[in-house]
């Protein structure tokens, strides 16, 4: 397994942390490009996800959670919020890392909704960029704060 050796080392470990930021942006993007027939329809796994997370949503009766719509958003961008922190914090200090993931998950989160207003059925909603920062935000600091009680051999958080 020679090619596993050459992902070894701190260069890689960056390159892969982008690597899983694109893939995540792209899933985002993809999931964005879903049109509101193909949600009501269920025409593919997505909209049966959304389908069976509505009933879920209905079923527990949580005040204000009747739509998949937001939790979507809300878990969409925690991911992305989290990958984007791993993928800094090997550019910049953690805290910073941190602080520009939470940014620039939500300046995605505002091309996410100038994308929708050209997908058939669908629309600009700045309540969901909220949600989109918010998540994001959690993402961020949850992955800010598992890499600060995580240290190097330098005991400096990684």
């Amino acid at each position: 397994m020679t090619w596993f050796k050459t992902l070894r080392g701190p260069r890689s470990a960056a390159a892969i942390s982008w690597i899983a930021v694109v893939a995540w942006a792209a899933f985002i993007f993809a999931a964005s490009a879903h049109t509101g027939s193909d949600f009501r329809d269920q025409t593919d796994w997505l909209g049966q996800l959304k389908a069976q997370l509505d009933a879920w949503l209905a079923a527990a009766a949580i005040p204000g959670l009747t739509e998949s719509s937001s939790l979507g958003h809300f878990t969409e961008y925690t991911v992305l919020g989290a990958l984007l922190a791993n993928a800094l914090r090997h550019h910049l200090p953690l805290g910073r890392a941190c602080l520009a993931a939470i940014v620039l998950a939500s300046c995605y989160g505002v091309t996410d909704e100038l994308h929708q207003l050209f997908v058939p059925d669908r629309c600009c909603d700045p309540a969901d960029w909220v949600v989109d920062t918010l998540g994001a935000a959690l993402g961020a600091g949850l992955a800010g704060g598992a890499f600060a009680r995580k240290t190097d051999g330098r005991g400096q958080g990684n």
